[in-house]
């Protein structure tokens, strides 16, 4: 079904009022929390909004699923980042605890350095993350992926390229 002419938002709203009930539902039922559900919906519309033309948008559902669960996935992701790091920071004796200020720069920070590095392959993410937040050497993650000293240099360079590629 294509979604008839008009502006683009008054083509969005169309589709909100048509499927955000919907949207929601299905949101709901994958991550298990209405008000995560809304607020990845909002964010899906919005997405819609900014993006192509909504007037050629002939499946809505199946376009809106699509947008939703690549917003979900990412979202996901960021509850894990920040899971490990309030798990990693609960680790440390007391005195070596951040105030509240430093660890959402600390946090922020993962975040940026988990969307440069989003699309690699696990090995060279993980090569990377060996590397510069572990300071292992490159026998050493070579050891830990199980391939050799020269994939790691590649892998190495593959996520340098990628790093800077996104920053300039």
């Amino acid at each position: 079904m294509l979604i008839g002419g008009g502006s683009q938002s008054a083509i969005v709203q169309d589709l909100y009022l048509a499927h955000q009930g919907w949207l929601q539902g299905w949101l709901r039922k994958k991550l298990g929390c209405a008000f995560e559900a809304a607020d990845l919906m909002h964010d899906t519309f919005i997405r819609v909004l900014s993006g192509q033309d909504a007037g050629q948008i002939r499946e809505p559902r199946a376009y809106l699923t699509t947008v939703a669960h690549g917003l979900m996935v990412n979202h996901l992701r960021r509850k894990e980042l920040e899971r490990a790091y309030l798990q990693a920071l609960a680790l440390l004796p007391e005195p070596e605890t951040q105030g509240p200020e430093t660890r959402a720069l600390v946090l922020e920070t993962l975040m940026e350095i988990d969307a440069l590095l989003d699309g690699l392959p696990p090995k060279v993410r993980r090569a990377f993350l060996l590397s510069q937040l572990e300071g292992c050497t490159h026998a050493e993650i070579a050891a830990d992926l199980g391939v050799s000293v020269s994939s790691v240099r590649q892998y190495l360079t593959r996520a340098v390229r990628q790093c800077l590629s996104l920053l300039l």
